[in-house]
């Protein structure tokens, strides 16, 4: 994972994570990447400074404390207010975006290969790193 500072066209200063430095340059290119402030899409990397850890100290464990609660809070309202499509993840964002299906916030399943031809296509998705991605709703037997 990479954390980048961004800055959008209109000055709005911002943090993201990435899978790797290839992730964000696809997703910009894509435009994927939207500023949270004002929901530009016109993304620039801002300068930062690197995140250097010499030792593992008492503020080490609170900030990681502290990220993991965030992260815990997110997986809570992924799970609350997004609908869990499974492996239809990709075929349910192509019909949304295609005005097929009522547009509505969702979470699953898809593989690389079919969140590349989404980015490819200009269907807004975006992959969750585990620590974000909330449990999977257990399927029922009948």
């Amino acid at each position: 994972m990479i954390r980048y500072g961004l800055r959008c066209e209109k000055g709005d200063e911002f943090e993201a994570w990435f899978g790797s430095i290839a992730d964000y340059d696809k997703q910009a290119e894509a435009g994927l990447v939207e500023c949270p402030h004002c929901g530009s899409t016109q993304i620039q990397k801002a300068p930062m400074a690197p995140a250097v850890v010499t030792g593992r100290s008492k503020d080490t464990r609170s900030e990681r404390a502290v990220a993991m609660a965030m992260a815990a809070k997110v997986r809570e309202h992924i799970r609350d207010n997004f609908d869990y499509v499974g492996d239809k993840f990709a075929d349910e964002a192509r019909k949304m975006h295609a005005g097929e299906s009522e547009e509505r916030a969702i979470w699953g399943e898809a593989t690389p290969e079919q969140a590349e031809q989404l980015a490819e296509d200009g269907i807004p998705a975006a992959s969750l790193p585990p620590t974000l991605a909330p449990m999977a709703p257990k399927q029922k037997l009948n």
